[in-house]
């Protein structure tokens, strides 16, 4: 059976990263690098590494030191427009938590690495202390995503039913974090799939 660890992404993880995270949204997203929504992407020690705030964890195959799964924190809240003007003075900047980038090689879902990741991210919000909620929004027509993240948190907008838009915005809870997330599965860590853009 494989291992895998979670860490802080280091100096040499980030091109790994970086490979994980372009081949999701060419793959998942059908959409390919849209640097107004991917530029993070690119400067990934820019928008999650050197702010203090903010962190990028990946998920490394302990066989080969392969990095199979990325999950990444910011302190942006939703920005108006694209988004709801509600949505981004509810979440606002500095006291938002916003869950970017949980994606995970399809080779390597419904091993837990994502339930992993995030639970590491909400230990790492909760002990910022400055975040007031936990925020993020995905794609319903990625397999998987939607129900992944109804079990760890609620829908706070629906864009659907509300613009037409295929996007849907959650908030997740910040109470006793890691506790919630490994149990959010009544079959442990089966319910794997992923993307929050």
């Amino acid at each position: 059976m494989r291992e895998f660890s979670i860490r802080k992404a280091g100096p040499d993880d980030l091109d790994s990263a970086r490979t994980v995270m372009l081949d999701t949204v060419h793959r998942d997203f059908g959409t390919g690098y849209v640097p107004r929504w991917h530029g993070d992407i690119i400067d990934l020690h820019g928008a999650y590494v050197a702010p203090v705030r903010h962190t990028l964890l990946v998920a490394v195959d302990e066989r080969d030191g392969e990095v199979v799964a990325t999950a990444a924190l910011d302190s942006r809240g939703p920005a108006h427009p694209p988004n709801p003007r509600w949505l981004a003075e509810r979440y606002p900047s500095g006291s938002t938590a916003q869950l970017r980038r949980v994606y995970v090689r399809p080779e390597h879902r419904r091993r837990g690495l994502a339930r992993r990741l995030v639970a590491a991210l909400l230990d790492f919000a909760a002990a910022d202390g400055g975040y007031r909620s936990v925020y993020l929004h995905t794609d319903p027509g990625v397999p998987g995503a939607e129900a992944f993240w109804r079990s760890l948190g609620e829908v706070v907008c629906d864009e659907r039913e509300e613009t037409g838009q295929r996007v849907v915005h959650f908030e997740v809870p910040t109470v006793h974090p890691t506790a919630r997330v490994l149990a959010a599965s009544p079959r442990g860590l089966s319910t794997e799939p992923l993307p929050a853009r």
